[in-house]
């Protein structure tokens, strides 16, 4: 269960840009389109996520344009054709801004003006690119599984891996050349969501970006991100919390921590950590008798307390504590760790500082006995 970022949400919109001409300037051809159709203009909005209408234009003999006024700060903005799905992406910007539409796949679409756009085409570029090789890879996998081929799966494997390192150069090159674009907000945003860097890192890189883009909307929901995150980080004190146990009881963090703690989301109908959970059970019968404590968060449903209760029972934690607000993932004690999968740890020393996460299995295992050393 995994969030996407920006970008990954706007596969498909695709553009290219470049002039120096002054003013927010929009003009087109639209080859082929009749006489009286509407071309519409949007931005994101930052606090929805989604495009908000700010203007439209009438195509007349194939040509249109708008005289937009001039912008603050750049943003990312849309344009869309009456009657066709999908939409052109651009960054509005105080340049000359001309469109060549493709009426029949808008994606296919050319912008051509403006620096911010030149940097977000290169940055959509690979985005598509990438999105076209680890489908590929996706359907070779599949296809060697059905045909059972181990050795061709664990070559995608690699070459997935690989892909996903290079994914991370490339954004990491992109940042370095244009902090002083737009995209680069973009391309932190989604390297903060798509979790290919830490907080900590996407941080460090949003501390080079340029004053004029930190003014912008996009980076001041980025800034309020990262602070947010910062709060369950490694190094950062554990949120204190408390819920109701399976008995009705309310049992607080800080009333309930040993020299190590795990603080484990889970839920009954999460499968992979009903599989997770003999290796908990056997690291907790490991370490109980030197100071570790579990307390695990149930994200169950709403009024499926029994199978809340089922399922410790069937899985042999009764040794440690539970607690569960059963709200699915409106879990409060779920959103002020930041957890958007499961399952999902955080290992806290006796103090209730946050020392590991997301360990599992032996890895848990070994870090919980050093700590205990």
């Amino acid at each position: 269960m995994k969030k996407t970022g920006i970008l990954f949400t706007l596969l498909g919109l695709l553009l290219a840009g470049c002039a120096d001409d002054k003013g927010y300037y929009l003009t087109g051809s639209a080859e082929g389109v009749e006489d009286g159709k509407k071309i519409y203009i949007a931005q994101l909005d930052p606090s929805t996520r989604a495009p908000k209408m700010i203007d439209t234009a009438t195509v007349s003999n194939g040509e249109f344009e708008i005289d937009m006024e001039e912008q603050d700060a750049p943003n990312l903005s849309f344009l869309r054709l009456e009657g066709s799905n999908g939409n052109v992406v651009f960054v509005s910007e105080n340049q000359r801004i001309r469109f060549e539409i493709d009426k029949d796949t808008l994606m296919n679409s050319v912008v051509d003006g403006g620096s911010e756009n030149k940097a977000l085409q290169e940055y959509l570029n690979h985005i598509k690119e990438m999105n076209r090789k680890m489908t590929n890879i996706q359907k070779e996998s599949r296809q060697a599984m059905m045909n059972q081929d181990r050795e061709k799966l664990s070559s995608l494997r690699e070459t997935q891996q690989e892909l996903q390192e290079n994914d991370k150069v490339v954004k990491e090159e992109l940042l370095k050349r244009y902090n002083d674009a737009y995209v680069s907000v973009m391309i932190l945003s989604d390297m903060l969501n798509m979790r290919s860097h830490t907080p900590a890192e996407v941080g460090e890189y949003y501390d080079e970006v340029s004053d004029r883009i930190k003014q912008t909307t996009l980076a001041k929901k980025l800034e309020e991100d990262l602070e947010k995150r910062s709060t369950y980080e490694v190094g950062s004190k554990a949120p204190e919390f408390s819920g109701p146990t399976p008995d009705g009881k309310e049992l607080a963090l800080s009333e309930n921590l040993g020299k190590v703690t795990v603080v484990d989301f889970w839920a009954a109908w999460c499968k992979p950590c009903r599989v997770e959970n003999p290796n908990l059970v056997k690291t907790y019968n490991k370490y109980k008798d030197d100071g570790l404590n579990i307390i695990s968060v149930s994200l169950d449903r709403p009024g499926q307390k029994d199978r809340w209760i089922q399922a410790i029972k069937e899985d042999n934690l009764e040794d440690w504590d539970h607690v569960s607000n059963l709200q699915f993932w409106n879990e409060p004690i779920a959103k002020k760790y930041g957890v958007k999968a499961i399952p999902a740890t955080f290992v806290l020393d006796e103090k209730g500082t946050i020392v590991a996460k997301n360990l599992r299995g032996e890895a848990l295992s070994e870090k919980i006995g050093e700590l205990l050393q």
